[in-house]
């Protein structure tokens, strides 16, 4: 989906039980949209769409009130996630408590929500990670200044021994004084020492939290891929790559169909599966200019640099052709599953003004392919 429909809103989420609910009938493989004489009217769509979304506030409703939980935005999301299948953890979540206690209540909706935000890098957190690093930056700096002090000092004290040594010759109290500076200076050039070292030791533990944090930061837990918050600033880097090298730029977004039924069918166990499978099938796709992520839920977005909308569709296509004939197994029971297909929406970057305009247009694109039977990547229309 586009950046703004996959931004956790609720509109986001209405337009992704669109696609789930969405059939028609066409044939598979790469197309482009319909022509507009041959789509359905505008009229109509968004008529369905009304009600839809007025079926989806209905059932989100009866949610909130069977389980008596106060009209809250956080209740309501995950109303919204557990109906729709958005959150696979959080449905599984709600899912075990209620075979548990038969019910959600609002103390327990808090609880799936904290465990769901539990993992993510809070701004705190990434603050206080950034404050101790600033600190033993501090600390380092701090010490070595105070070792070029002392090495300062015991230079100018060294130069006055040496020249009363001229002047009296090598007396015992002179030779005396300058061994006791001697031995001082290298107490403290090994306090020094053993300062920095502990120091050091901090900061490359700090360096290695703060990769991990940065690393988590951009990753999916359950894929490995990385997530939309990195697919976005790769976004901007490739498409200033793009322009400097005067390549063509395409978008492409991936969406498996049918998941709910995979989960209500096999288990969100086998989903998660199901979603690893298809990631490392796309995976291996990705390269220096072929960047793949998971953008959320069951949906993953594709950059390739270097290729034109047509050869982008191509290679996604391939993608979906090689999936089509997999056969999967339901390791729980050893039962084959059904068919597990992906559709996909292309665009072309440099065909819209800014790259979020490029995203919506290949969302379009993955749209109508659901529309029209799924299992098909379509090209959106640089008009559109």
């Amino acid at each position: 989906m586009s950046a703004e429909v996959a931004s956790e809103g609720l509109g986001g989420r209405l337009v992704k039980l669109g696609r789930i609910l969405g059939l028609a009938e066409g044939p598979p493989g790469i197309e482009e949209d319909l022509p507009s004489t041959e789509r359905e009217t505008d009229g109509g769509r968004a008529s369905r769409e009304v009600e839809r979304r007025r079926a989806l506030y209905e059932d989100v409703g009866r949610f909130l009130f069977a389980h008596d939980l106060d009209l809250t935005p956080l209740n309501f999301g995950l109303a919204l996630d557990y109906i729709t299948g958005n959150d696979l953890a959080l449905e599984k979540a709600v899912r075990a408590i209620l075979a548990d206690k038969g019910r959600l209540s609002n103390g327990l909706a808090e609880q799936i929500i904290a465990r769901q935000r539990s993992d993510e890098l809070t701004p705190d957190a990434l603050n206080a990670m950034l404050n101790q690093v600033e600190a033993n930056l501090n600390q380092l700096t701090g010490i070595a200044d105070q070792s070029s002090n002392s090495a300062k000092d015991f230079g100018a004290a060294l130069q006055k021994q040496a020249a009363q040594l001229g002047k009296e010759g090598a007396s015992g109290d002179a030779l005396g004084s300058l061994i006791t500076l001697t031995r001082s200076m290298i107490e403290k050039t090994r306090e020094v020492e053993q300062r920095m070292r502990e120091g050091q030791r901090q900061t490359r533990l700090l360096q290695k939290n703060l990769e991990s944090a940065r690393r988590a930061a951009e990753q999916d837990h359950l894929t490995g891929l990385p997530n939309r918050r990195s697919f976005e600033a790769t976004l901007r880097e490739e498409r200033k790559l793009a322009q400097s090298n005067v390549e063509p730029l395409s978008v492409a977004f991936c969406d498996i169909d049918h998941f709910k039924v995979i989960n209500d069918s096999h288990g969100h166990d086998a989903g998660d599966r199901v979603l690893k499978f298809v990631a490392g099938l796309l995976a291996r796709i990705s390269g220096d200019k072929c960047h793949v992520a998971r953008h959320g839920g069951e949906e993953f977005v594709m950059l390739f640099r270097g290729m034109t909308v047509a050869e982008a569709a191509r290679v996604v296509d391939d993608a979906r052709a090689d999936m089509a004939e997999r056969n999967l197994v339901d390791r729980k029971t050893g039962e084959r599953m059904q068919q597990v297909t992906f559709s996909g929406g292309v665009a072309d970057v440099f065909a819209y003004a800014e790259p979020r305009e490029a995203l919506k247009a290949a969302d379009r694109a993955l749209y109508l392919a659901k529309e029209h039977g799924r299992n098909r990547v379509y090209i959106a229309r640089d008009s559109e």
